[in-house]
């Protein structure tokens, strides 16, 4: 059966047939709908892992005993992941094992445009790169044979057009391969620096070996139009390019993107006049052709950053693209803002009141930066928030210990904030840590987590303790507070702040949007008691504007928080 598919959807249903067993992924857009769509397949075990680093480990676990297994994350979730990564790459497989990253040139919801491309390079590992959602579900299968072909890991690199686009999908059955028994082998997954030594050859002939299956392999092939023109490309830029010149260029495109054939670029360049590479941010495939004694045109004309597009490609090379595939890129603008009721605006509100110092982390909270709340003043990555506020006072001292907090979600603090949690309390600093808990994943669209109770599934699952979790890592302070309330969170972050001793504060109220949240009925107004002050607009709440001088109430958005009632001096924000 065909059916349209997001190419997310496509790469799980290829993990379906191809016969892979154990899935652990951490959320991280555009990367988590992989997970999220194989969770459907009762036949996959599928978990949300901690971090991406524990994924990877439990996927090389469960290929280790046998069994074709899957990890998935973002680009900057391979960052976490490297360190197995690498070691990995020494060890080789038992079954298959694929490694999934999503790459976000354009950063829609990314810190940063990092190139995957170069962790295949440094790892020694195969990289496959499709370019639609038929292609996702294909290369998963391929990448499982070359996997077990190769002894080695396999990392698909998606990106976010590939991932959040449909294309039709053919479905097939799926096949479960046979169980690869587990036989101990010291030498082989026992990488102290004796074995590691024997390892590294093995990696470098490997790569040998895979370079010459890319001259030969389908995943790299070549459309033959127009010589005057030749271009080398792969992923999503494969399709731009054929939007724009169709048949009127010859056309290599590689899907295994590294290690990339020799043999096969050379001979494609020598059937065409100019030869121009085309790729999203770093110079790889244009350096590699440099390498080989070429003379490209590439990143001398197209650029090193952003998101590529048909009208871009064929403005940088010259051609003009066809009225009916041209792209309208006039679109309104979309400023970020938290939503209506969420937990974090009256925290936030009150740590800009107080003028603290706001070191953040990643999540739906780093919004707390943006204004009329303007909040928070560094954002780093995963867990960054906790290390660097111990950093920071650790500099400081008394400068800045009375007036400097961390916020951190309870996903990210759970990800790689606990560890920096604990060298605060092994090194005590006098820092306060807020824990954002909003009882769920946020940003990522709702995923559950190690401290909301539940599995991928929904079912019941082990919980952890945020409180008996800070006080066994030996903080005596821990705070709960309810966002909501204003005077509350005022009188205990003031309280925090003041005793010179390490503290934290967790911040307690469910994400507005949770399905299982019941709000209460949107706040009215009283025309005849609202003076237009517009402090309840210093909150930033999207259900609220101002309307012929007056505050007015969007009934559609509006949860009833009750947040904006509390700064109305003259009770113009009234319940219905």
């Amino acid at each position: 059966m065909k059916r349209l598919m997001l190419g997310n959807q496509a790469f799980a249903r290829g993990l379906y047939e191809a016969g892979c067993s154990v899935v652990s992924s951490y959320p991280g857009t555009p990367s988590t709908e992989v997970t999220e769509e194989a969770a459907k397949y009762d036949e996959i075990y599928c978990e949300w892992a901690p971090n991406e680093k524990v994924a990877m480990e439990v996927a090389f676990g469960a290929c280790l005993a046998g069994k074709r297994s899957f990890c998935g994350m973002k680009h900057v979730g391979l960052n976490v992941a490297a360190d197995p990564l690498f070691t990995c790459s020494y060890t080789g497989v038992n079954a298959g094992m694929i490694i999934c990253v999503a790459d976000d040139p354009g950063m829609h919801s990314s810190q940063n445009e990092q190139d995957s491309r170069h962790y295949a390079m440094a790892a020694k590992v195969p990289m496959l790169e499709p370019a639609d959602s038929a292609e996702a579900r294909d290369f998963v299968k391929k990448a499982y044979e070359i996997s077990e072909e190769f002894d080695t890991p396999v990392i698909m690199k998606m990106c976010t057009r590939v991932a959040h686009s449909q294309s039709v999908v053919e479905e097939k059955e799926r096949v479960l391969p046979e169980k690869k028994p587990y036989v101990k082998n010291i030498a082989k997954y026992v990488m102290m620096p004796g074995n590691a030594i024997r390892r590294h050859p093995f990696v470098e002939e490997r790569t040998r070996k895979l370079i010459e299956f890319a001259e030969t392999t389908d995943l790299n092939r070549v459309e033959m139009g127009d010589t005057k023109l030749g271009i080398i490309t792969s992923s999503t830029s494969y399709q731009y390019v054929k939007e724009v010149f169709g048949d009127k260029a010859c056309i290599l495109k590689l899907g295994m993107i590294h290690p990339l054939p020799e043999k096969l670029i050379l001979d494609f360049a020598a059937k065409v006049d100019k030869l121009v590479i085309v790729e999203e941010l770093d110079p790889v495939i244009e350096e590699h052709c440099k390498v080989l004694g070429l003379t490209v045109t590439g990143k001398d004309v197209l650029p090193l950053e952003g998101e590529f597009s048909q009208n871009l490609i064929a403005e940088k090379l010259g051609v003009e693209v066809p009225a009916s595939r041209k792209l309208e890129e006039n679109l309104p603008g979309r400023p970020p803002v938290m939503c209506a009721g969420c937990p974090h605006r009256g925290l936030f509100f009150t740590l800009a009141k107080n003028k603290c110092t706001v070191l953040g982390d990643i999540g739906c909270y780093t919004l707390g930066a943006v204004a009329p709340l303007s909040a928070m003043e560094m954002t780093l990555c995963m867990g960054a928030s906790i290390s660097s506020i111990h950093g920071f006072n650790k500099a400081l001292g008394e400068e800045s210990e009375g007036k400097t907090v961390a916020v951190i979600g309870d996903s990210t603090f759970m990800h790689s904030g606990m560890t920096g949690l604990a060298n605060i309390a092994y090194n005590q600093s006098n820092s306060t840590v807020i824990i954002l808990d909003n009882s769920i994943t946020g940003m990522t669209g709702h995923q559950q987590n190690p401290t909301t109770g539940y599995n991928i599934k929904g079912d019941p699952a082990g919980k952890i303790d945020l409180e008996a979790l800070c006080k066994a890592m030996g903080f005596e302070r821990v705070r709960v507070v309810d966002p909501y309330d204003l005077a509350q969170c005022d009188a205990v972050i003031k309280e925090e702040l003041a005793v010179k001793a390490p503290s934290v504060i967790i911040s307690r109220r469910p994400c507005a949007l949770l399905k299982y949240v019941k709000h209460e009925k949107p706040l009215k107004v009283v025309c005849e008691k609202c003076v237009g002050c517009k402090s309840c607009m210093r909150l930033g709440c999207p259900a609220i504007s101002i309307k012929n001088g007056k505050a007015c109430i969007d009934t559609t958005l509006c949860v009833g928080c009750g947040v904006c009632k509390q700064l109305c001096k003259f009770d113009a924000l009234q319940n219905n």
